[in-house]
């Protein structure tokens, strides 16, 4: 079984900055990648209207740890929603936190999944067994993108000055 490999078109503030392209680990977390990725295509609908990442921005930057995105109800880190409901459990806990580049779930607590995601810029073992690891950045370029939102300065809450947005998203 090969594994997805979804995408984001992103800009910061009216410009584009590239294309973060990611593995998902369908084989370890299939239910997690599943979310992901629907919310990637626009494939999940609600009202008949497809629903998911695409001008969706990263509302929390944190430099040397992570950038947060995902959020595409209140765009603030208050909104969740899944493919399964509002909220979905942690499916495993089997892949650590061990380099940057890794894509996991923001959750408020156990079993609180629903759309938001971060990607990792460094190690962050203090976040195993608390967050599921259920994809990777791949390729230099990719990664490029996402310290490009990594070193954007921030206001209060760790929100970036310049809009990042999710400009275009979906499966390759």
């Amino acid at each position: 079984m090969s594994r997805p490999i979804c995408f984001f078109d992103v800009s910061i503030g009216q410009t584009p900055a590239g294309r973060i392209k990611m593995e998902l680990f369908s084989d370890v977390v299939p239910k997690t990648a599943e979310n992901f990725r629907q919310m990637c295509t626009g494939e999940h609908r609600e009202n008949s209207l497809p629903i998911g990442y695409k001008n969706s921005i990263f509302h929390r930057v944190i430099p040397h740890f992570m950038i947060q995105g995902g959020d595409f109800i209140n765009g603030d880190g208050t909104g969740s929603k899944s493919i399964y409901g509002p909220k979905f459990e942690d499916e495993n806990f089997d892949l650590p936190h061990d380099s940057a580049g890794l894509l996991s779930m923001a959750n408020s607590g156990p079993h609180t999944n629903g759309c938001q995601f971060f990607i990792t810029c460094e190690p962050a073992p203090f976040l195993d067994k608390k967050h599921v690891v259920f994809g990777k950045v791949i390729g230099q370029d990719s990664m490029l993108v996402v310290r490009k939102i990594e070193n954007i300065a921030t206001g209060p809450n760790n929100r970036p000055k310049l809009q990042c947005v999710i400009t275009e998203c979906g499966e390759l």
